[in-house]
């Protein structure tokens, strides 16, 4: 039976990128100080840890302003959105309204988390969808990029509150009791996450959307 072939990629070393054979990857990484590599099984897993690493790579050495990057950002290869992410979106069914958002897996659409409150507003769900996917990475550990569709839900988040003109009463008494946990978690927390914002006429609806528009 005929060995199974590798496909190598080369992370940091002489020259970087994927290589067919141990000898190749070999050359580029013996004496070399701090060298990074690892062999796949398939070439198709090899191209993308090595797209997803240099992207992170490029993220820790090139830390945007604000933590706030669109797509002219020099890492998204053609244009494209970053598939290993996280995206985060809402919906209200009346405004206000019942009030819902969650988080999606870029890649595959999977539903990592969801909140629904029966009175809120589309604003304060892009809100707290974004806080909660920043909390998820923390917690998980993974150094994922997030997007979001919402421009003002980005700039809530960077001043850690919420401004909703929402009235604070016995019916949404719950809510703002949530809300105040989101902007206490932002204040009181550090994070390295990215938050992109996704570019909904280039791309399409945002993974996270719940798809009932008109």
């Amino acid at each position: 039976m005929s060995k199974q072939k590798k496909f190598y990629v080369v992370w940091k070393g002489k020259h970087t990128g994927i290589f067919s054979t141990w000898d190749e990857c070999k050359k580029n990484v013996e004496g070399y100080d701090g060298a990074e590599y690892k062999s796949f099984n398939t070439e198709s897993e090899a191209k993308r840890a090595f797209r997803y690493q240099s992207i992170f790579s490029y993220l820790k050495d090139n830390p945007p302003q604000k933590k706030i990057i669109t797509a002219q950002s020099p890492f998204l290869e053609n244009q494209l959105p970053v598939l290993v992410s996280i995206a985060t979106d809402a919906a209200c069914s009346g405004n206000p309204g019942i009030m819902e958002y969650r988080g999606v897996f870029v890649e595959n659409g999977k539903q990592l988390f969801y909140y629904k409150y029966p009175f809120g507003t589309n604003n304060i769900g892009e809100f707290l969808a974004i806080v909660h996917g920043l909390s998820y990475l923390k917690r998980h550990n993974l150094n994922l990029p997030l997007y979001t569709d919402s421009i003002n839900a980005i700039k809530w988040v960077k001043a850690k509150q919420c401004k909703t003109k929402l009235i604070r009463n016995s019916k949404t008494e719950a809510l703002f009791q949530y809300i105040e946990r989101a902007e206490n978690w932002l204040k009181t927390n550090s994070y390295s996450t990215t938050i992109l914002k996704w570019e909904t006429e280039r791309w399409g609806e945002i993974p996270a959307d719940f798809g009932r528009k008109n």
